[in-house]
């Protein structure tokens, strides 16, 4: 039992420092139309390949309960559930379903730079595809104003979020076993 609390304390103090990251991330903003480009999925990547499926959400959703409840955290410093029902909202929603696929994929068997690199691929399909859902249905009205406003000009800089992260978590992935031993499918269940 201590070890499964000692095991539990650790993930959430992970799943914290992840929440901070992922507010840092949205910090470091480019502004464009609608919906900006941002470092904060950068984190919410490294968040599932990290703490995986139940831990990497958590830390989302502690992010986005911040920002629904009025801390600037969300992008350019702003706040409130406007945001999340605003153009950016679908992706900020998206961030949970790729945290969770991220972790799902990353998580299972022996882990490989490959399975993190499919991983990051799909949890971004899964971000994107919710993202430009909502843009679309809520604001452009069509699938090319989506596209162009909501993909098109983020799709050279996720490539590179998608290498880092994949390089990241080969690099840091021996310190994190250290640090967090029990991290495995009984403590993300």
């Amino acid at each position: 039992m201590a070890t499964t609390n000692t095991s539990n304390l650790r993930m959430l103090v992970f799943s914290t420092i992840f929440t901070a990251l992922i507010i840092i991330g949205g910090y470091l903003t480019i502004p464009l139309a609608q919906v900006p480009i941002v470092l904060a999925d950068f984190f919410v990547l490294l968040a599932g390949l990290v703490l995986g499926m139940l831990w990497g959400p958590i830390s989302v959703a502690f992010y986005l309960f911040l920002g629904i409840i009025g801390l600037p955290v969300f992008a350019k410093g702003l706040s409130g559930y406007k945001i999340i029902l605003g153009p950016t909202g679908g992706y900020l929603i998206g961030y949970l379903a790729a945290a969770f696929i991220i972790g799902l994929i990353a998580k299972k068997g022996k882990p490989s730079t490959l399975k993190d690199l499919i991983a990051l691929i799909i949890g971004n399909i899964v971000l994107f595809a919710i993202g430009l859902f909502w843009l679309k249905t809520k604001f452009v009205g069509t699938w090319e104003k989506a596209l162009i406003a909501g993909l098109y000009p983020f799709i050279i800089g996720n490539i590179i979020k998608i290498a880092a992260a994949a390089g990241l978590i080969r690099m840091i992935r021996p310190i994190i076993t250290e640090l967090l031993p029990n991290n495995s499918k009984k403590a993300e269940q």
